[in-house]
């Protein structure tokens, strides 16, 4: 019980630090999806936040973001012993390459009702992959995670009737 407690916790905490990253996103006027990557000692090695508008790329969401810097850092494309906290559940692209950048568990907010691969909308961790299996947790402040996304598509409607 007490390990739990301590690893729920310690989600939470790092779940505050990709809730950063999603305001950030959220106040450049992109969908508020913000990423970090921790190592097994518990330190963050890269964080991220979706930056499609800016670089006019649909592949630039927060998680793949978050992959190429901790690669880079780690100096290394295996994330063996890492953990991605993301404020959104991943979609199908962004899990294949949590699953092809080998991270151990994947941790996220809210949920994804169109297009979450960890088991709303689809079940990819479900199905055996070839080189590991992935462990999920979701909605960790998912609805802190929530607000930012609604508050996001609240100003785009206002915006839009304007």
């Amino acid at each position: 019980v007490a390990g739990r407690r301590r690893r729920e916790e310690e989600d939470a905490r790092f779940m505050r630090l990709a809730l950063r990253h999603a305001d950030w996103a959220l106040r450049a006027r992109e969908v508020p999806v913000g990423a970090i990557i921790v190592d097994k000692n518990g330190e963050v090695v890269a964080a991220g936040r979706n930056s499609v508008e800016k670089n006019k790329d649909a592949t630039c969401h927060a998680e793949i973001n978050c992959l190429k810097t901790a690669s880079k850092v780690l100096d290394n494309w295996r994330l063996l012993d890492c953990t991605l906290y993301c404020t959104l559940e991943p979609c199908v692209m962004c899990l294949a390459a949590i699953q092809n950048f080998r991270v151990r568990r994947v941790v996220y907010g809210a949920r994804d009702h169109r297009l979450g691969a960890c088991g709303t909308y689809l079940d990819l961790p479900a199905h055996r992959h070839p080189f590991h299996q992935l462990q999920v947790t979701g909605g960790v402040l998912a609805e802190e995670s929530s607000d930012l996304l609604k508050q996001f598509f609240r100003e785009r409607r206002t915006k839009n009737e304007e």
